[in-house]
């Protein structure tokens, strides 16, 4: 049987097993779910008499396998997924650090790099994460998966295949922008579309920028990407516009690990998620998350959207 000793050693693994959950996942509730699925399988593995001589091993290949058996099932639902499918955003409030959960995903795991995933099956994904992203060897990664190492050598390099013809580097995907800069420019950003200054904002865009919208068929948002920085400012003023007139503001906010803002409405409930995707001084990708179910670990939600549908 465990006591306070080990369960105290065991907790500092939290922040490493979240991050796998929810990076395989996208969804903040389930990847804390399935954490506590694997802590739980270690308290009974013990119990029953077994030995765990590496606990952390064991936390990360259940969780990893967990993860694999949820997206399964997740793939399937999302088939029928009204609109464009994001991430739940992981939110810290731009003046904090943030929870101790979600240290290990600050500089790895943006939208943009979550939603270039979704091109990966569930074990590419593990693999190819594990591998990439948490920086795991091959013999470590083929233990946790169940496969060879050869096989995972094998699934990693058919994975970064795919995720190079998605068009967006690895190190671009995972790499923020400086905190300084990025908030500094983010708040450029929103005071522009709040204030309906289209100009700025067009100076702000990069050429190729894109918008993402995602309520789920439950709140207002675009129906699919949005491209070109004219249409692209021109929906955000709209949408600024709209919101401004409900009541809804605004707050500086970090959306996993990239600068944004969370939106509230007139009663403080949370209206919609914003992140930006920042480069070379420039906005590359817009990811607005407005689907109430997806918001709902932020607190009361309000189901408003930002923006318009299409």
């Amino acid at each position: 049987m465990p006591g306070p000793a080990d369960e105290a050693g065991t907790a500092g693994y939290r922040p490493l097993l979240f991050s796998i959950a929810y990076g395989m996942i996208g969804s903040v509730g389930d990847a804390e779910d399935l954490v506590q699925d694997a802590f739980l399988g270690l308290t009974r593995a013990r119990q029953a008499g077994t030995t765990i001589i590496d606990p952390k091993a064991y936390l990360t290949t259940a969780v990893t396998r967990l993860s694999i058996d949820h997206l399964r099932s997740a793939r399937v639902r999302r088939e029928t997924y009204v609109g464009e499918w994001l991430p739940e955003p992981v939110v810290v409030p731009a003046e904090a650090s943030g929870p101790a959960e979600h240290a290990e995903l600050a500089d790895a795991l943006s939208m943009a790099f979550l939603v270039l995933l979704e091109s990966l099956s569930p074990v590419e994904r593990a693999v190819f994460m594990l591998r990439e992203v948490f920086g795991y060897d091959y013999p470590d990664v083929a233990r946790i998966v169940g496969k060879t190492e050869v096989n995972c050598r094998q699934i990693c390099t058919r994975a970064r295949r795919r995720v190079a013809a998605g068009g967006q580097a690895l190190d671009g995907a995972r790499l923020p922008a400086r905190r300084a800069a990025g908030e500094a420019l983010a708040r450029r950003f929103f005071e522009a579309a709040d204030g309906g200054d289209i100009e700025g904002l067009l100076g702000l865009l990069a050429p190729d920028v894109v918008l993402h919208g995602d309520g789920g068929g439950k709140a207002r948002a675009l129906g699919r990407p949005m491209t070109e920085p004219g249409r692209v400012a021109q929906a955000l003023v709209s949408g600024f516009r709209r919101i401004r007139g409900l009541g809804v503001t605004y707050r500086p906010a970090w959306v996993n690990g990239r600068p944004g803002a969370v939106m509230y409405d007139a009663e403080g409930h949370v209206a919609g998620v914003v992140g930006l995707d920042i480069a070379d001084g420039m906005v590359r990708t817009i990811h607005s998350v407005a689907n109430p179910d997806k918001l709902c670990h932020l607190g009361p939600v309000s189901g408003v959207g930002l923006l318009p549908e299409r």
